[in-house]
């Protein structure tokens, strides 16, 4: 599949809306539209760095390694805010392969080895500037590293949840899990890890 339209942008002006938690930029651009005419607008860009989620599964046991936490967001939009989610966490300057593993043992206290890349995706890209890599990672039972929970001086609070995978997948039909990373996670391992009894 090629996509010959490249598209031209020319950057007018960019202000700092907000420095804090992340960076909040509004820029003023003109674009080239596909009919050669350029056309001006301005939008807002949420710059959090890019990002790394990694569903840990048990193909013997027929089970997946999700966390529960308070997401602020979510709430005030109506939500209870507890969210079901793959561990996920920002790069900072790591690879998204070193990343993920810290981020995995922090969140749940599996220390886990080898991890699949199974794609990437802008998860909001109307707004936000984060790339989020998308990994699986196989996990053993036995001793763990620790409990998990999270790094209590960021806010953390994280429940470590063992589920059957299928208990996961219908945790998504009645809307139980609503993060869009967990269940793109969890559809890639119904077609990808465990497909066999699922036919």
């Amino acid at each position: 599949m090629s996509f010959p339209y490249q598209p031209e942008v020319r950057v007018l002006d960019v202000r700092t809306l907000s420095d804090d938690w992340y960076l909040l930029k509004k820029t003023r651009f003109a674009l080239r539209r596909r009919n050669g005419v350029w056309q001006e607008m301005t939008r807002e860009t949420y710059d959090r760095g890019d990002g790394a989620t990694v569903l840990l599964y048990n193909r013997e046991r027929r089970s997946v390694v999700l966390t529960r936490q308070f997401r602020y967001p979510a709430y005030v939009n109506g939500h209870s805010g507890m969210l079901i989610e793959a561990a996920a966490g920002l790069l900072d300057q790591a690879s998204p392969e070193e990343r993920i593993r810290a981020e995995a043992e922090e969140e749940t206290g599996f220390r886990i080895g080898e991890v699949t890349r199974v794609f990437e995706a802008f998860m909001s890209p109307g707004s936000v500037t984060e790339r989020l890599y998308f990994f699986v990672a196989p996990y053993e039972l036995g001793p763990r590293a620790h409990q998990g929970g999270g790094n209590i001086d960021e806010g953390e609070d994280i429940e470590v949840l063992e589920l059957p995978f299928e208990e996961a997948c219908k945790a998504i039909e009645n809307g139980l899990i609503q993060d869009g990373k967990t269940i793109m996670l969890l559809q890639y391992a119904a077609l990808h890890l465990f497909a066999e009894r699922q036919a």
